[in-house]
């Protein structure tokens, strides 16, 4: 996966890394259509290769990962039994 950009006064078409915010004007391709990218005839492609550092998890990728599931699998609290419940009665 890769994200697009345009340089349009350098007419260059940049091919890099995905995003990690999102930008008007950028555009999140998939595999096979970032390999089969073209820019229009007079336009260059530039192919930035990603950082080999940020390719696989990273110590704080896992560590907030694992806090996730810790936090999805904690047990939400009963309802106490004795708390008075509103009934709604509609007229007839």
């Amino acid at each position: 996966m890769a994200t697009l950009t345009y340089v349009y006064a350098d007419q260059t078409a940049v091919l890099g890394p995905l995003a990690t915010y999102a930008e008007p004007h950028a555009y999140d391709l998939c595999s096979l259509h970032s390999q089969r990218l073209s820019a229009p005839q007079g336009w260059s492609v530039l192919r930035l290769a990603p950082d080999p550092a940020t390719v696989e998890p990273t110590h704080d990728d896992l560590v907030a990962l694992a806090e996730a599931v810790r936090e999805a699998g904690r047990q939400v609290p009963e309802e106490p039994t004795d708390t008075p419940r509103l009934r709604i009665v509609r007229p007839e």
